[in-house]
């Protein structure tokens, strides 16, 4: 049985919930929370800083997503371990999670006590993506996701640097006036690279544009490491 102390980065954009996990945290004496990321680049950051034992980290944030920050740092350790918490849960979400070598993925939404058991799984080195998943389940969802994402992104569209600038804040979860702001343009340009990458992709809403978007630089990083 595991009694030394679990060390926790806690990594979000929003800081009332990141202070509401710490605190959750605080309450079981196993777990001691080091060090906190307000974006992926901090979070990169205080990881070979602090050498945590577990990234609990959102998946949509600046900078960098929560994704591709544990991408870079598992290409220098391959021994951390990252649980995701995210608002979305579908399978999609779990094979990208999967991908990234993320170890679980819970929703925000769950009971505390998951959070907990979800901790304790992968700081045994387990996987755990909610009570309906399991090893077998979980091979045969990233199997056929990778097969259809694969045929997706032979097709996937060329974007300017713009276009994957916006596209970038889009999938870290900025509002277009938000864009605008940080751009230095006005906000009816952001909503027309906005409408113009629906266009390009052929969908009609935010979650396929986050969706394609994520798609997008997977596969524009994994060429540029071939």
């Amino acid at each position: 049985m595991r009694t030394e102390t679990i060390k926790l980065l806690v990594a979000d954009d929003h800081t009332l919930f990141r202070q509401g996990i710490i605190k959750l945290l605080e309450e079981h004496k196993e777990y001691e929370v080091i060090a906190e990321a307000e974006n992926g680049k901090d979070l990169m950051e205080k990881y070979f800083k602090y050498c945590p034992d577990i990234i609990l980290t959102d998946i949509a944030m600046p900078e960098l997503t929560g994704i591709q920050a544990v991408e870079e740092i598992l290409k220098r350790d391959r021994n951390a371990k990252a649980l995701f918490l995210s608002m979305y849960d579908t399978e999609e979400y779990v094979y990208h999670v999967l991908k990234s070598g993320g170890m679980g993925l819970v929703n925000k939404n769950i009971l505390d006590e998951e959070l907990v058991y979800a901790i304790s799984k992968v700081s045994n080195g387990e996987k755990y993506f909610g009570k309906n998943w399991n090893d077998a389940s979980l091979s045969l969802l990233f199997q056929n996701f990778e097969k259809k994402f694969n045929e997706e992104a032979k097709h996937l569209i060329d974007l300017n640097f713009r276009e994957e600038q916006i596209l970038q804040m889009i999938i870290e979860g900025n509002t277009s006036k938000e864009m605008a702001d940080k751009m230095l343009l006005s906000k009816k340009t952001i909503d027309y690279y906005r409408s113009n990458l629906l266009r390009k992709f052929d969908i009609k809403t935010q979650i396929e544009l986050i969706k394609y978007g994520i798609l997008y630089f997977s596969k524009r990083n994994s060429e540029k490491t071939i």
